[in-house]
């Protein structure tokens, strides 16, 4: 059910009267290159996008000779990220009944469907979808794997996480919100070894791209220090998170909602901040994850509100309330935050019809 919700409030006005905006048409013109051309490229720019561009180069390979005549370039663009949505949303539902209970996993997985910011890059023709559903994902596995320590299930949490670096540098911000989960999980130490070492295989695996791609920092030239309501929006979901986190939820498993939940929302956001002090680099999409926490807020004060109620049954509603790993409430503060910009809004749209090739590449 919450993929079945996220595939259709994603494929909902997917075509925006097939109106892209600038970074979608950076992808569809490097998509649309050849191989040899397209590593030309990125020897000069936007070398962090690159394996995304040439998964959406094989993707419109397939899209542009089946579906594309008949749908379009746009629908082509976001068909992918309506995808990864999809499967981050099924990712929060089984992460939620494995932490608190079934009822949990399915209001955690429909509500995180609902956040507006979810929706939006549900529609984006960039990356940022597909890293949102593999660090879920990956948060996925590394609870399982608190659970049952099994090799096979650490080369998957690493292969997940190495993958979403590689599509998107600022995901490797989500190894510190593990880590911190996995200590105060009070974890064995050889689970605390695994982690460090599955982390530092994802660091080594990281590491050519982030050296390479410092000779492009001039890309972000135009990122600014956080504006106040940044900062605003921020500090209202962290206040939020960790008051609502003081509900006492009982948890299934090593790690509880807590545990996973709080850094999660934090220390993505936080770090990347602290970076922004010596080279600006916040835009709320690079750690778009933090919001697989945010359904924690409300959740927990329903879950609570409920319990009060009544407690009929073995898995009663009041755990239901609690989404994923703590993921589900907090409807109010999401649907109240502002995105960064929205579709639509001046600057965002890039032009009707066509999609035009555009030089440089210069989106982040």
């Amino acid at each position: 059910m919450p993929s079945g919700l996220m595939l259709s409030l994603g494929a909902w006005g997917i075509r925006r009267q097939d109106a892209i905006w600038r970074d979608e048409a950076v992808t569809y013109d490097m998509a649309h290159r050849s191989l040899a051309d397209l590593w030309h490229t990125l020897q000069h720019v936007d070398v962090v996008h690159g394996l995304y561009y040439a998964l959406m180069h094989l993707w419109f390979r397939v899209y542009d000779v089946t579906l594309g005549g008949a749908f379009g370039e746009a629908v082509g663009l976001r068909l992918p990220s309506v995808a990864a949505m999809t499967v981050a949303a099924a990712g929060v539902a089984l992460l939620g009944r494995r932490l608190v209970g079934r009822r949990a996993g399915l209001l955690a997985g429909c509500t995180f469907a609902l956040i507006p910011v979810v929706q939006q890059y549900a529609q984006e023709g960039r990356s940022y979808a597909i890293v949102c559903a593999l660090v879920v994902w990956a948060s996925y596995l590394l609870v399982l794997t608190a659970a049952r320590p099994r090799r096979r299930l650490w080369l998957g949490y690493t292969a997940l996480m190495l993958a979403a670096c590689l599509l998107h540098e600022f995901a490797v911000l989500a190894l510190p919100a593990h880590g911190a989960a996995v200590v105060l999980a009070r974890l064995p130490r050889r689970v605390l070894r695994a982690w460090l070492l599955a982390s530092g295989t994802v660091l080594a695996g990281l590491a050519p791209l982030a050296v390479f791609s410092t000779r492009q920092s001039a890309q972000i030239s135009w990122l600014m220090w956080p504006d106040p309501l940044q900062l605003l929006t921020f500090a209202v979901l962290a206040v939020l998170g960790l008051a609502c986190a003081r509900v006492r939820i009982r948890s299934r498993g090593p790690i509880g909602l807590r545990a996973l939940g709080i850094p999660l929302l934090l220390l993505p956001t936080l770090l990347l901040l602290l970076l922004s002090h010596v080279e600006p680099a916040y835009v709320d999409r690079y750690v778009l994850y933090y919001v697989v926490r945010v359904r924690t807020a409300r959740g927990r004060r329903a879950g609570a509100a409920a319990a009060a109620a009544g407690r009929a049954g073995p898995d009663p509603w009041p755990a239901a309330a609690v989404g994923g790993d703590g993921r589900a409430g907090a409807g109010g503060a999401a649907a109240r935050q502002r995105p960064s910009a929205q579709p639509g809004q001046p600057g965002r749209r890039c032009h009707r019809g066509r999609a035009r090739r555009t030089r440089g590449g210069r989106a982040r």
